[in-house]
């Protein structure tokens, strides 16, 4: 019982002092994502091996548009969508190409330029795999359609008010990705 208490206390007094960051970051020319703002971004990197179908090395690129929609204590709440492949060439080839809605939760920690953030996934792909591996002297096919829950956490590093610089770890269509980021509004 005294366990539940104090994380209602320390969730309440998260809220009280979150409203005044967040009134902060509306005027805070520094901070990057604020409510109205588009971005998009891509990146290249280490790709997601979805149902361990690939063997040998697996790349990864992903696309992703995001739309600033809530303020949300010290940050902003952002909803969009992305799309992207994973793909090996190894014994075992093929790729997964994937489409998911994405949302993720904002904040600049005060640093002009600087955006992290963390979020989540949902969506489905398509996994196309080559199985020479078991059958070598045909093209055996094997093609399935897979649902894609991911989750991420990423930064982004604007060098002026409409470019920068992104990276992204998780399990969401790459496990590691660098890129370029666009703030398009």
């Amino acid at each position: 019982m005294k366990k539940t208490k104090a994380a209602i206390l320390l969730l309440i007094g998260f809220i009280a002092t979150s409203s005044s960051f967040a009134q902060s970051n509306k005027t805070d020319p520094g901070f990057p994502v604020q409510v109205g703002n588009a971005f998009l971004n891509f990146g290249i990197g280490a790709g997601v091996n979805y149902r361990n179908y690939f063997t040998d090395g697996i790349y990864g690129a992903k696309i992703a548009l995001e739309f600033a929609v809530w303020q949300a204590g010290p940050g902003s709440i952002s909803l969009g969508g992305e799309t992207g492949l994973s793909f090996s060439n190894g014994r075992r080839g093929g790729f997964a190409f994937l489409a998911a809605a994405r949302s993720a939760w904002h904040c600049g920690w005060h640093v002009p330029g600087l955006d992290t953030y963390g979020g989540f996934s949902v969506g489905a792909g398509l996994l196309h795999s080559d199985n020479k591996v078991y059958y070598p002297e045909g093209n055996n096919y094997d093609d399935q359609l897979i649902p894609v829950p991911g989750a991420f956490a990423g930064a982004s590093y604007f060098i002026n008010p409409h470019f920068g610089f992104n990276a992204e770890a998780g399990s969401d269509i790459t496990h590691f990705q660098i890129g370029i980021i666009f703030k398009l509004r």
